[in-house]
């Protein structure tokens, strides 16, 4: 029994109209998506010492070590650029997710044996949805680089054309190898028969593959016969 002397009926409506309450869902296209993270943190520490890292196979590990936090959703430890730089989910964010500080991220690489206190440090607010989510679920939208040597400005103005071209170029190069194929094969009846195109080998079904294909010939003849037994 509820022995409050005063019972606020609308609190849950007033936390809905709360903006501090963390809203975990995204709409695309008219749909909602439920999404772990919104904005978190990437911190990138510089000039780390190459004798700290010890080595290319060393920093693999680290890096391995580091993925295995809870609160870290990329990290990427470079040995010969000295440079150690990680996504990870900070304590101010609006999340229910496990949360980590760029001090435990300094303790952890103390324990590690690397030490970044005195490095330069940057640090910049990460979209999750914008750079992790959908570049990984959106691949060529998010993907999309203009060809060697033009702008993106320059690409934009040229790729309709471009690919225009590379699709006539294809039809083209189809149709003078069909054109080669079937002059070849009237050149060598013997070999591939009058025209390939128009002799297209029959597709058998699985159990004339198995068991051998009918003779149609003889009308008395009924089932099927082995083959190679």
């Amino acid at each position: 029994m509820d022995h409050r002397e005063t019972i606020d009926v609308n609190a849950y409506e007033k936390d809905l109209k709360n903006e501090d309450i963390y809203d975990e869902y995204v709409t695309i296209d008219g749909k909602q998506f439920r999404i772990p993270y919104k904005v978190v943190k990437e911190v990138t520490f510089s000039d780390v010492k190459k004798e700290e890292l010890i080595s290319i196979e060393n920093s693999g590990r680290l890096q391995y070590r580091f993925m295995l936090l809870e609160p870290v959703l990329r990290a990427k430890v470079e040995f010969t650029k000295g440079k150690i730089t990680v996504v990870y989910n900070p304590t101010t964010a609006r999340n229910r997710k496990e949360k980590m500080s760029r001090e435990d991220i300094i303790k952890f690489l103390d324990n590690e044996g690397v030490h970044v206190s005195n490095c330069p440090v940057s640090e910049r607010d990460f979209d999750y949805f914008v750079e992790m989510y959908s570049y990984q679920f959106d691949p060529p939208s998010i993907r999309e680089r203009p060809p060697y040597g033009y702008t993106a400005a320059e690409w934009r103005l040229m790729k309709d054309e471009y690919t225009s071209k590379m699709q006539l170029a294809k039809q083209k190069t189809r149709s003078k190898f069909e054109e080669w194929q079937n002059n070849y094969a009237e050149q060598h009846p013997d070999v591939l028969g009058e025209h390939i195109k128009e002799k297209l080998p029959e597709k058998l079904t699985l159990v004339q593959k198995i068991f051998g294909k009918k003779n149609k010939g003889k009308k008395d003849n009924k089932g099927f016969w082995f083959h190679g037994v």
